[in-house]
């Protein structure tokens, strides 16, 4: 084929690819939601960013959909005291925990990240009770998450 020959094709435009959320916010309601983590929401929005509160279009009970996870760049988990005795929140940990690539970013809200780390603190009886509760498979997952994200360098907020 003679130089003169090739034809070329015009760049392909810039696609801008937005993710439908930029933030997906995981929390115990009974702990923060009309507290810090609805300040945090309201902070998010004012500045623009979009974050997923568990009101948005999810209903009590409903589980959390891999492509809701999928559709956020990155998810704020806002860690309380009673965080570990939802089995809801730790397995919306889990699923959080198995997005490849996803930024997380941990808040430590009156709960010590060692804790976290080791479930120890106010997640030990939680965990026990879960393992009989759940058998000690699943709340395997369950505790490797909580590990991940209590090594995991975040904010800690000792006073509410």
């Amino acid at each position: 084929m003679a130089e003169d020959d090739v034809v070329s094709s015009p760049p392909a435009p810039a696609v801008a690819f937005r993710q439908r959320w930029d933030v997906f916010l995981s929390f115990r309601g009974e702990d923060t939601r009309e507290s810090f983590t609805m300040s945090l929401y309201k902070s998010l929005d004012r500045e623009g960013v979009r974050a997923f509160l568990d009101d948005d279009g999810l209903n009590r009970g409903d589980e959390i959909a891999p492509s809701l996870l999928a559709d956020s760049a990155a998810a704020v988990v806002v860690l309380s005291p009673r965080y570990g005795d939802s089995r809801w929140c730790l397995e919306e940990l889990a699923k959080i925990c198995e997005c490849r690539g996803k930024l997380i970013l941990p808040v430590f809200y009156q709960v010590d990240p060692s804790h976290v780390r080791r479930q120890t603190g106010p997640f030990e009886e939680d965990f026990r009770i879960h393992e009989r509760r759940f058998g000690v498979d699943k709340v395997l997952r369950w505790r490797r998450a909580m590990e991940k994200v209590g090594g995991i360098a975040g904010w800690v907020f000792k006073n509410g």
